[in-house]
This record gives C-alpha cells, structure tokens and sequence, in this order.
C-alpha cells in the first residue's frame, strides 16, 4: 500500500510526502529471529500482517504537514505485488481532500 499526501508550501509550489507498507505473511526458519522472504527459506510462520479478504483493517498513517498548512490530498493506492517489488497489480485508489480545520 502506498499513501501519499500533497499539499502546496507557502510559497505555491507543490511537496508530496509517500508512506509505503507491505503486508505478508513473515515467517523465520526457526534457527533465528530474522525475517525470511524467500519461500526456500519459510518454514514457520511467526506474524500474519497480511490482509484478510471481506475483513476491514483499520490503520493510522501520519504526515508532518509544515506550519500553516491545513489542507493535503490524500490518495491510498493499494497493489498486490507478484513476488517482485516492480511487479505491482493495482487493485484499488482513493483520493481525498483532508482538511484540518474543524
């Protein structure tokens, strides 16, 4: 998943800020702590972070918007990567003007 939020600076010009989060299966060998990736490697799962299908998931992302700044376009861009990082399947976008002001 990749958020990114955009607003303008004081003087007009435009400044994106991007947060990216994987969810998947981790796993271990079991020998050590460390996360493997590769499937030769995967013989216990340790944390399932994946995204469970019809289940909702709730996550908070932040931005540091500068001083003065109150409004950004948010956009939430969901993929599912097929095994490499550049193999990426868009499965659904939501854009959305964020206001601070209440």
């Amino acid at each position: 998943m990749v958020v990114t939020a955009k607003h303008k600076d004081k003087d007009g010009k435009d400044v994106e800020s991007k947060q990216e989060r994987h969810y998947h299966p981790q796993a271990t060998n079991c020998r050590d702590n460390k996360m493997k990736y590769g499937a030769q490697w995967k013989v216990a799962n340790i944390r399932d972070t994946s995204i469970q299908p019809m289940k909702p998931k709730k996550e908070t992302i932040e931005f540091d918007l500068p001083e003065g700044i109150r409004a950004a376009d948010v956009t939430v861009d969901l993929f599912y990567e097929l095994g490499n990082p550049d193999q990426k399947v868009p499965i659904h976008t939501v854009s959305q003007k964020v206001l601070l002001d209440r």
